[in-house]
Formats: structure tokens, sequence, C-alpha cells
């Protein structure tokens, strides 16, 4: 573990209810394939014991993506990152699911960008917040797909996590690497919390910008901001304080999976998720267009719309 390592640790206390992630998007630039590694440990919340699952998806371009799971497995309280079987991320990512094989480490500046507020990530005052402990992180090592083999030399990514109390009823999520370090990082979800499960997305939006991270206050700043979800993609508009904002994600239909699991109370979820997504984005003076190299994913439970 590095500095990070709180951020990266077992939030999880035995609660029942619960659910926490810890997952791993690249893009390899050498040959523009995409990998996505998810790790998932659930508490039921009918208090039964809790285990932990996850897959992996490689989204070699011009090819469908190969989707393979772990788990479940009991899960046995290490004392930091994520262990399924032969599946761990301490730092270092490592396992075996189907016919993928992978055995990655990663290097890079360690400083948390927080999408959600500080407070709500380390108070666990929100029904559930996400961070990126290591938003411009880069791997190397082996990941092979049956008899083929893909070699990562400082290819881009990023790990991130998510606590809380189970999944949003839907959302969108995004990681745009815009290349010298910066980076945007968009959820939008609806809670699933009565009342609030009425509303509209709420997108909280931050960057990291080579003058520091924008907005100050990502909660705030959504209530000048609209999200649009779609099941091929979201949108985001509006300001950022005085800057205007757009953002428009496409998840490519040809290199997109759909991934069925459960919420800690039993309810069936789908999400959709390509890690050769494009995404357009536009602050104040500035934009950026990524064509093949955006991370995202749009879900929800299994009876709504998405």
């Amino acid at each position: 573990m590095t500095a990070t390592e709180p951020d990266l640790r077992s939030r999880w206390r035995g609660q029942p209810g619960r659910l926490e992630v810890w997952y791993t998007t690249i893009t390899d630039p050498a040959t523009g394939t995409g990998l996505w590694i998810h790790h998932e440990l659930v508490a039921p919340g009918d208090g039964g014991e809790a285990w932990g699952h996850g897959w992996v998806a490689v989204f070699e371009p011009g090819a469908a993506p190969v989707l393979e799971r772990f788990g479940p497995a009991p899960w046995d309280r290490p004392e930091s990152g994520f262990v399924c079987g032969a599946v761990r991320y301490d730092g270092a990512l490592a396992g075996r699911a189907g016919s993928v094989t992978w055995e990655l480490a990663s290097a890079g500046p360690d400083r948390t960008l927080f999408t959600f507020p500080r407070w709500a990530w380390q108070r666990e005052l929100l029904p559930a917040a996400q961070v990126v402990p290591r938003p411009v992180a880069r791997y190397s090592g082996v990941v092979r797909v049956g008899d083929r083999e893909l070699v990562l030399r400082d290819a881009p990514g990023a790990d991130a996590r998510i606590y809380g109390h189970g999944n949003a009823r839907r959302w969108g999520w995004l990681h745009a690497d815009l290349g010298d370090g910066e980076v945007c990082e968009v959820v939008a979800a609806v809670s699933m919390r009565p009342g609030l499960n009425r509303l509209p997305p709420l997108p909280l939006v931050r960057f990291r910008l080579a003058g520091g991270d924008v907005p100050g206050d990502p909660l705030l700043a959504s209530l000048g901001l609209r999200a649009t979800l779609r099941d091929d993609g979201f949108d985001v508009r509006g300001r950022l304080g005085r800057r205007r904002l757009s953002i428009a994600v496409d998840l490519p239909a040809g290199e997109t999976v759909e991934v069925d699991y459960q919420d800690p109370d039993g309810a069936p979820l789908l999400c959709r998720n390509s890690e050769r997504a494009t995404a357009r984005i536009a602050l104040a003076d500035r934009s950026w267009a990524l064509d093949g190299t955006a991370h995202a994913e749009v879900g929800g439970f299994r009876d709504i719309q998405i």
C-alpha cells in the first residue's frame, strides 16, 4: 500500500446491507485495448454472511468484448484491499477469471480525487460515495485472454472506490484521462432513498486540472448542472460556478458489455460498460475529445428504464 492506503483499505465493519467496490480501468496506448477489473464485497441486508465477487472485461478494438466473472467466495476480511479466491487487489492486481488472467503493477501520483465531497467519503454521511485514489495511474504487466497475450507498459488508467448502502436507482459514470495529468470524473445518479428517488439524476463532476481540483465543492456545484441518462450513454449540461460545462458520453454498441448482478438487498441490477467509450467535454474555453479512450458506464435496477 501507499500514501492513499486509507482510501484503498476495506471500510466495511460488519454492518448488514453494505456494498464496497474496488475497480480499475485501463487503456493500452499501443493497441487501444480497454480493461475493466471490478471487485465487490457484498454484505446482504438480511445479515447473512458477506461475500466477494466480481468480473474482468477486455475490450479489443474491432472485436466483441470478453467478460469473465470470479466468485462468489466468502469474505475473509483481509486487512487491506480485496481478496476473492485467486483474485486480489492490494495496490497491485492479480487474478484469474475464466479465460482471462492478469498480473499488473501500478505507478504514478497517488493523490485522491474526491468526486463526492471529502467529508462524504470520510464520514459516510450519504447513502454512498465514490472516490478515485489513483486518478492518473500507469499500469504495467501482462493480461492473457485464452492464448492471446497483452503486455501493458505505462498504460493510463485509474483505481476507484465505492462504499455505501447499496447501488443507486440509476446512474452514469465517466472517467476521462485528459492528458498531461488532467482528468475528469463524473457520477450522475438517482438515489434509492424515498423522495430522493423521484428527483432527476444528480451529477457530481470533478476535474483535476493544472490549476487544481475543480469545483471546490462538487455537491454544491451539482445544483447548477443537469444530467440525462440514456441506455447508451449520458449527457451533463450547465455551469460550474461561472464556467459553462458540457459533457456528452456515448457507449459504442459493439464494444459494450452488459453485466447482471445483485444489490445487497437481493434486487437484480444491470449495468452497461465500455472502456472504449467516446466523450466530448467542454469547460469554459477548454475542450477535449476522447475517441475510444473514455471509460464509462450506465446502470440501474432491472425494474426501471436506465
